[in-house]
């Protein structure tokens, strides 16, 4: 059975670090302003980010926060604002669909309660084991020396795929 009084600070910590991460993903999808909604979605890759940072895999919640929390969502800020032709506060209107939101509802409750009941139930072992040497000096090494060719080539791709996007969605004018 889940015993409240071994939950030590490590544990607290996660939990608020999940619950925040949670809400914000719940508000991606249920804020009617769609600013709103991105700026809730880099409050999740923010909360992703101290997850990583909490299991001791820094090189990863880096990269979360230069790539997604920074760039991606940029990215996403940068089109809505380019291909927005309304006022903010019209998007993302929701229709009434009472019965798909109970039945998703309650797949959802159901999903939850079989999870806590595996979660309490289980017997964890108490000790740890160490996980792997994080070397991101390994990784930079391989991206930069045996890999630097794709690297660069992904790179430019990605410069291709943004430029594209814009002549896209600015449409080209006939001269």
């Amino acid at each position: 059975m889940l015993n409240l009084a071994s939950v030590t600070l490590f544990d607290a910590v996660f939990i608020v670090i999940a619950g925040i991460t949670i809400t914000a993903a719940l508000g991606v999808v249920l804020f009617r302003n769609i600013i709103y909604s991105a700026l809730s979605l880099i409050l999740a890759f923010l909360g992703a980010a101290a997850v990583y940072f909490q299991l001791n895999a820094g090189f990863l919640g880096v990269i979360q926060i230069l790539v997604y929390a920074g760039a991606i969502s940029v990215l996403i800020i940068f089109a809505i604002m380019l291909v927005m032709n309304r006022a903010a506060g019209e998007t993302n209107l929701s229709s009434p669909r009472t019965r798909e939101v109970f039945i998703g509802g309650t797949i959802t409750a159901m999903m939850l309660t079989a999870l806590m009941a595996v979660m309490g139930f289980t017997s964890w072992p108490l000790t740890g084991r160490p996980g792997p040497d994080n070397s991101p000096g390994l990784l930079a090494e391989l991206m930069l020396g045996d890999y630097v060719i794709a690297f660069e080539a992904a790179a430019i791709l990605l410069l291709v795929a943004v430029v594209g996007a814009i002549i896209l969605a600015k449409g080209v004018e006939n001269k």
